[in-house]
């Protein structure tokens, strides 16, 4: 469940990531406010709001390690692939300079965090040409 234009930066990402030795599952994509909030409450995330994966435009990630799902290890090979898809890493929401409290390390996503307001309040949705690094402040 993944907006077109979206799943065809994921798939460049995941081929990309196994040329450099990442072998990466889609562990969630569209996720429901209901998934959230039993998220919350389990302490698996920090949101108490569905964010970007409500719209289709986000993915969580697992590495693929002798057969089985893993989250262990460094993610930052991430951050490079992200931005030549033009996607965001949750490790850096995009701007390496700031220092962000939330990580993500296993998520990307198609919008900069500065849109996220607009796709929340259904002002905007982000078409096929949108570079979300044209909107990083």
């Amino acid at each position: 469940m993944l907006d077109p234009n979206f799943k065809a930066r994921v798939d460049a990402i995941m081929a990309d990531a196994v040329a450099l030795g990442h072998h990466l599952m889609i562990t969630e994509t569209y996720r429901s406010q209901e998934r959230q909030a039993m998220l919350f409450e389990q302490k698996k995330t920090m949101l108490k709001n569905v964010g970007v994966h409500h719209y289709s435009l986000a993915v969580d990630f697992a590495k693929v390690i002798n057969g089985k799902a893993s989250w262990d290890g460094d993610w930052s090979f991430l951050a490079p692939l992200a931005k030549k898809h033009k996607v965001i890493w949750g490790g850096d929401w995009g701007n390496p300079a700031k220092n962000f409290s939330f990580k993500d390390v296993d998520h990307i996503q198609m919008v900069a965090v500065q849109d996220q307001a607009k796709l929340f309040n259904g002002s905007w949705y982000p078409d096929a040409n949108y570079n979300p690094y044209d909107h990083i402040k």
